[in-house]
């Protein structure tokens, strides 16, 4: 009797980034060791000299040395990943203060017969909060976003793209992200949240041409059901009937939350743009956002701790994977490979169009997150190489952060390991081949606009810092 072949299951990310570890030490003892000379710009920065490569004597770094290369690597990230924790903890609170379900389910009341309001306000709530999380922050939440959309008469693809599309630009366009644009930024050596004007600019385009996408979508489904690939599941679906009036009215606590949320937003790109704040005042902006939303939710103190601590663990593979990642690109950095490995994807890139560098920067992030699906791993990972490759092909270091950021988040969205997707459409009882039925016109227009927002990012020079 012959076995049943065993499908492939992608590995832990913990597992791809140790590989990458491996193959980063390896490396250390084949690719010549090489340097560039680097001076000080304008703004203050030190930058590499294109003319100015020599090679060196090779350096590789002992395998025996990789945990240590670990440990040293997350004690240099700890401000960032104590960010990271403590944004879950805060939003554990939220999130068990039922404020948002409220707040959704009152919206869908007021529109429920107009959906190019109704969808567009939606989706816009979520960009906005994943503007500083993951998408996947919203797992356990999705359940109730399809509830009312099927009570509204739509399918369970709309619900779950609410969350799913929303969060995607908040996420992916890096406006104000302390997993993906902050750790960007720290490796290009940027100030924190400089560059926010275009960033918000593309916030903006995305999120309009997304919500035309789904708002045409969900308008052809509300008039014939039939057309929705998940018809047939849904008639059967669990979360089928519903009350929008279930969810609990909107009462002061509840007020309270979604202005401290909003609060603690302004105050971090405030703080960070004109009071120079680092990644400690942020930490500690998650912590009394925390305090807000636990008191004004009616936990007293040791329910506040025990749900914090619950929220800080879901973050906590999150901010290893910062350490881990950064462990990669100081092998390279002691093995004295950087430099080298920037050097030849500069002499390839160098047969690219000049117009086009910033878009190729793009799509190899995206082809990178293929494998590495961590926004911070990746970050920390390409970062330290991707900076002086845009610094030798004349791509500022804000389009440099850009074109990751693009290339880190969109293509989250069709993946089939990514967790926030699969998390989601699992959530509610979407099967992997009717969400692509849905979604994959979408992610070629995403593409496209991200190649043309990074190509005028380049043509601007975008900064203000180089």
């Amino acid at each position: 009797m012959s076995e049943k072949k065993k499908s492939f299951k992608m590995p832990h990310t913990f597992v791809i980034i140790i590989f990458m570890i491996l193959l980063a030490t390896v490396l250390t003892w084949i690719i010549p060791a090489g340097k560039f000379e680097r001076f000080e710009n304008a703004a203050g920065i030190k930058v590499i000299d294109p003319n100015q490569f020599t090679y060196l004597g090779r350096t590789p770094v002992n395998p025996f040395k990789i945990p240590l290369y670990i440990v040293n690597a997350i004690k240099s990230r700890i401000a960032l990943m104590q960010v990271i924790l403590f944004s879950g903890g805060a939003f554990e609170l939220i999130a068990r203060s039922g404020a948002l379900h409220s707040v959704v389910a009152r919206i869908a009341k007021m529109f429920k017969n107009q959906l190019y309001i109704f969808i567009p306000l939606m989706t816009t709530i979520f960009a906005l909060i994943c503007t500083t999380q993951g998408v996947n922050q919203f797992i356990a939440f999705a359940p109730v976003i399809v509830m009312i959309t099927l009570g509204m008469g739509l399918d369970s693809i709309t619900g779950a793209a609410i969350i799913l599309l929303g969060g995607a630009v908040g996420f992916s366009t890096g406006t104000l992200n302390p997993n993906t644009t902050v750790v960007a930024q720290e490796i290009a050596e940027l100030p924190i949240y400089s560059g926010i004007s275009y960033r918000m600019v593309c916030f903006v385009v995305f999120l309009i041409i997304t919500n035309i996408y789904l708002v045409r979508y969900a308008m052809r489904i509300s008039k014939n059901p039939e057309l929705s690939p998940m018809y047939e599941l849904d008639k059967e679906s669990e979360l089928k009937a519903v009350e929008l009036d279930s969810f609990g009215p909107m009462n002061a606590g509840k007020c309270m939350i979604i202005a401290a949320l909003v609060a603690a937003l302004g105050a971090m790109v405030y703080g960070s743009i004109k009071l120079e704040w680092g990644m400690e005042e942020l930490a500690a902006v998650f912590i009394w956002l925390a305090v807000v939303a636990g008191f004004a939710s009616g936990q007293n103190p040791s329910g506040i701790a025990k749900i914090f601590i619950e929220g800080c663990k879901k973050m906590l593979t999150a901010a290893l994977i910062i350490g881990l990642a950064t462990a990669i690109a100081n092998i390279m950095k002691d093995g004295n490979i950087v430099d080298t490995t920037v050097y030849g994807l500069a002499s390839v890139l160098r047969h690219v169009p000049s117009a086009f560098l910033a878009p190729a920067m793009y799509i190899a992030n995206t082809l990178i997150n293929f494998v590495l699906v961590s926004g911070s791993g990746q970050a920390a990972a390409v970062m330290p190489i991707m900076t002086p490759l845009g610094d030798l092909l004349g791509i500022t270091r804000q389009t440099t952060v850009l074109a990751y950021n693009f290339g880190d988040g969109f293509c989250n969205y069709i993946l089939p390991h990514s967790t926030a997707l699969m998390g989601i459409i699992s959530a509610v009882n979407i099967p992997y081949d009717r969400w692509m039925k849905f979604m994959w016109k979408l992610f070629f227009i995403w593409a496209g606009v991200a190649c043309v927002m990074t190509f005028i990012a380049q043509m601007m020079h975008y900064g203000p810092v180089l």
